[in-house]
């Protein structure tokens, strides 16, 4: 029975919740955050809406960090004090307790500002770098996907690409390997609508909690279950900076880092995302 510990009862944390939820993919989810009564009512309003989405899942809430012990996974999303998304001291902070607490599960870092966190965590707390794992990456994804489905008149689902970088600024859509139905992109959407699109990608970042939440939801299944799919992820690039990769993810955390294939324009650009 996995447990799923999301530190943070604000809207990112909750839609993560309500997602890992209504998917009956894991069996336990608590919500954590220092307002208890928010935790817990957040926790009771999803537990309630069960009957009607027909999901049956254990949704607790609860005050204290320690109750993360001995989950599979641990969420670190937002507060539900109106603070946003846990940055900055204050959340590496909130890592540190966690690791004092015992935590050893994977990471997942739902928030779209939380790279630093993530760098400072591998480097000052010295948790390995296959634990600690970005999720923003793959709602912009989502993002992209649903505007390339628009265009070529198609459904975001049978649309694949991957995002890599360092979004907004130094965001790489792999155009060449990205497919729709099955068929070359660059075949189906013409290569002004591919620059439309690209010249686009710094007005979808951030991604709205809903979009986010999703995205942590999957890539918390896979680190539960494991999943042969590719998911679009900050992670430690192997020289100490968090760039968005394609990566496999399995029981424990990062299993691979992918090489997408790129063209030497976009090449050009992760290297100076590389640096960033």
């Amino acid at each position: 029975m996995s447990l799923i510990a999301i530190i943070g009862a604000g809207p990112i944390g909750g839609a993560v919740a309500h997602k890992l939820a209504a998917r009956s993919r894991v069996r336990r989810i608590r919500l954590i955050d220092p307002s208890g009564t928010v935790a817990e009512g957040k926790a009771l309003d999803i537990l309630q809406s069960g009957p009607v989405e027909s999901f049956d899942v254990s949704v607790t809430g609860a005050d204290s960090l320690h109750a993360a012990a001995g989950a599979d996974v641990v969420v670190v999303a937002d507060s539900a004090a109106g603070d946003g998304e846990h940055s900055g001291d204050g959340a590496l902070s909130l890592v540190r307790r966690l690791l004092g607490a015992g935590v050893t599960a994977p990471l997942v870092f739902a928030g779209a500002s939380q790279r630093d966190v993530m760098k400072r965590t591998i480097a000052e707390l010295h948790v390995p770098p296959m634990r600690a794992i970005g999720a923003a990456p793959m709602a912009l994804e989502s993002a992209l996907r649903a505007l390339c489905a628009v265009i070529a008149d198609s459904s975001g689902v049978e649309v694949s690409l991957s995002v890599v970088g360092v979004p907004p600024k130094h965001t790489v859509i792999a155009w060449e390997e990205a497919t729709v139905s099955g068929q070359p992109l660059t075949s189906v959407i013409g290569a002004h609508d591919i620059a439309a699109l690209s010249a686009r990608v710094s007005g979808l970042w951030p991604p709205g909690p809903y979009a986010l939440g999703s995205a942590t939801a999957r890539i918390v299944e896979a680190l539960c279950d494991g999943s042969r799919r590719r998911y679009s992820c900050f992670v430690d690039s192997g020289r100490g900076r968090i760039v968005a990769m394609p990566v496999e993810l399995g029981r424990g955390g990062v299993l691979r880092v992918i090489e997408p294939a790129l063209t030497r324009l976009e090449r050009t650009t992760l290297e100076n995302a590389l640096e960033t």
